[in-house]
């Protein structure tokens, strides 16, 4: 795996990820560079901001809920999209991730172009505050002590309606050992 770029993989925490930052959290992974690090967005914890009052613009093209996700840590003032394009074509102002070719529709929107011009050409969007990033061999260190779970992803991963069960979800449907780890109790307590 070392060797493998991960863009377009999911990272789902494992119940020893301590970090509150990312407890429960699934995370794409849109960018992966041995040079330059890892970037991925938290898919699974919605915010109570509407997506009208900080890029109202956007807003019709948004999959509910139509608020803005909590991509990770790292500048959460700053925003990035990601958006599923629709037939075969790229949308001006979308760049598709590179990695699995189940994957390849997903891609980044950039949000300074206007959103008419990708309007005709995706199928679901959502708006991510901030983001998750790793150094280059940091995320692999976090994978071998044993706090990610590293899973194949699905568009549909990204767009939710119930982003709150995503988590289990991910783990369910990888069957075995993992669909049991989804019922994990969330304090071992109560085990």
């Amino acid at each position: 795996m070392e060797d493998e770029s991960l863009c377009g993989r999911l990272l789902a925490a494992t119940p020893l990820l301590g970090d509150p930052n990312f407890r429960r959290t699934v995370v794409l992974i849109v960018e992966d560079s041995r040079t330059d690090g890892t970037l991925g967005v938290v898919l699974n914890r919605p915010t109570q901001v509407p997506l009208d009052e900080v890029l109202e613009p956007w807003t019709a093209l948004v999959s509910g809920p139509p608020v803005v996700f909590r991509g990770g840590p790292i500048s959460p003032n700053s925003a990035l999209a990601l958006a599923l394009a629709q037939g075969s074509a790229e949308p001006v102002g979308w760049r598709s991730l590179a990695g699995s070719p189940l994957m390849s529709r997903l891609g980044l929107v950039d949000l300074g172009a206007p959103p008419e011009l990708l309007a005709e050409g995706i199928a679901s969007m959502r708006v991510f505050a901030g983001y998750a990033g790793w150094a280059a061999g940091q995320l692999q260190d976090e994978i071998d002590e044993g706090a990610w779970y590293v899973l194949p992803g699905n568009p549909a991963d990204a767009f939710v309606t119930e982003p709150e069960r995503l988590w289990q979800e991910v783990l369910r449907r990888q069957g075995g050992e993992l669909a049991l780890v989804a019922t994990y109790p969330d304090d071992p307590v109560w085990n």
